[in-house]
């Protein structure tokens, strides 16, 4: 059994304020330890439930912030950047579940530490119709190729923002959001042996057919994009195949799911460029 762990920053142990998560910053290698800690209780949990195999792929920023020295000898690591599936990148039909470890609430939402979607000037993102932030893209992005989300870490919000979207998933909540910036927080031991015992149910449900089904969109993919500023949406219209709608907003079809997030992608860099 073949398992992928998509770890991102913002949701890991402890993070409550953007220069914790950022490589220029005194904080930043203090946390990039903390998450490396959390992905090593995913895999853990993981080989602890049966998982033969398993692949992480680091999808925060420059993707290399996993320390690769203090990571579990077992797994492998995707790092660095660009690549084709970014956060989830070594999804594909040979992978059989996808954990997100240290994952955080889309654009918009209440009490949810750092939240945003991909970036700070996208202030709703629709996939056929439905609000999503990173961790239904990313899920539909794995959905795709028929692997399902089985387990999520991060703050309260996010575990929500999962368990509505992607079913009856087991959640690691590591500290609950006061505001956007502001948490209670467990300590490591605590967290990481949430993270470890959630990993391990999941793989655990899987191999016992009791998993949630992938989270599949229909094709084509509708995609709606509202940016915080005018010129953005002006900027991204330049992608061909998109269309304007009012000042602020863009949509593009895509033949499928793949399709749809590389041009989602090309659109953020458009819009911040």
């Amino acid at each position: 059994m073949k398992i992928l762990i998509a770890a991102d920053m913002e949701g890991i142990t402890g993070v409550v304020a953007s220069e914790q998560t950022d490589e220029k910053h005194p904080e930043y290698a203090r946390f990039r330890r903390l998450m490396t800690g959390d992905v090593n209780a995913a895999i853990r949990g993981a080989f602890e439930a049966g998982a033969d195999e398993v692949v992480v792929s680091d999808g925060h920023g420059n993707n290399l912030n996993i320390l690769l020295e203090e990571l579990d000898p077992r797994a492998r690591l995707n790092a660095g950047a660009p690549r084709p599936f970014s956060m989830v990148h070594g999804v594909d039909s040979a992978v059989h579940a996808a954990l997100f470890v240290g994952y955080h609430a889309r654009a918009g939402a209440e009490n949810a530490i750092l939240s945003h979607t991909w970036s700070g000037k996208v202030v709703s993102l629709r996939l056929n119709g439905r609000v999503v932030g990173e961790t239904g893209l990313n899920a539909a992005v794995c959905g795709f190729f028929g692997v399902p989300v089985i387990m999520v870490s991060g703050d309260q919000a996010l575990c929500a923002e999962a368990s509505e979207l992607l079913g009856p998933i087991e959640v690691a909540v590591v500290k609950r959001g006061n505001g956007r910036m502001s948490a209670e927080c467990l300590p490591p031991e605590a967290s990481q042996k949430r993270i470890q015992e959630a990993a391990a149910r999941a793989v655990g449900r899987l191999r016992a057919g009791q998993g949630p089904p992938p989270f599949r969109l229909e094709p084509p993919i509708a995609i709606a994009l509202e940016w915080s500023e005018v010129q953005m949406a002006e900027q991204v219209s330049l992608l061909p195949g998109s269309r304007r709608v009012g000042a602020r907003g863009i949509e593009f079809t895509a033949e499928d799911m793949p399709t749809a997030y590389r041009a989602f992608r090309a659109m953020v860099l458009l819009a911040i460029r």
